[in-house]
């Protein structure tokens, strides 16, 4: 049984390491977009909406505008959900979830393999954002807890998950 154990524990811990050690590439995930197409100071703005804190950026575009992967992952879920309308999520490198919301169209299906760069679906309104400028909700988590993170400020426990993602761009 200890056998056992510590040969789990070992492949474990690889498994960790690997993902840590992948490299994230880090792109803007709206194509054409830059820097003047997001609010910096967005990212965990208080009050906003239902949910309290906005704990991603918003990069607006025109509708239909392409969105592509920030970097290379496995979709782990696309579908619909109330808030964030078409949405994909990616497990990526370093244990890092991509969450693309509001999305006018979805291209990818789930456990496909995304790489850098390649589009996932376009810029919309869906959601939420019903009737609002199109934008694209791009939200980036950590699966590994950073508890140096937490802070005061409203929900300023779940900085420990939630990482900006204009630095990782």
């Amino acid at each position: 049984m200890r056998r056992l154990l510590r040969k789990w524990w070992f492949y474990f811990m690889l498994i960790l390491g690997v993902g840590f050690l992948l490299p994230e590439d880090g792109q803007i995930p709206v194509e054409g977009a830059s820097a003047s197409d997001w609010n910096p100071a967005s990212f965990w703005y208080y009050p906003w909406g239902k949910s309290g804190t906005h704990k991603g950026v918003d990069i607006f575009a025109k509708r239909n505008t392409p969105v592509k992967a920030m970097a290379s992952g496995l979709v782990i879920y696309q579908g619909e959900l109330s808030r964030g309308g078409k949405v994909v999520l990616v497990l990526g490198p370093k244990w890092r979830f991509q969450y693309y919301a509001h999305l006018a169209s979805v291209e990818v299906s789930a456990f496909s393999w995304l790489h850098s760069g390649q589009r996932l679906g376009s810029v919309g309104d869906s959601g939420n954002a019903k009737g609002k400028p199109p934008h694209l909700h791009f939200s980036l988590m950590s699966v590994v807890p950073y508890p140096w993170r937490i802070d005061t400020s409203p929900q300023g426990w779940k900085k420990m998950f939630y990482l900006n993602p204009t630095q990782h761009f």
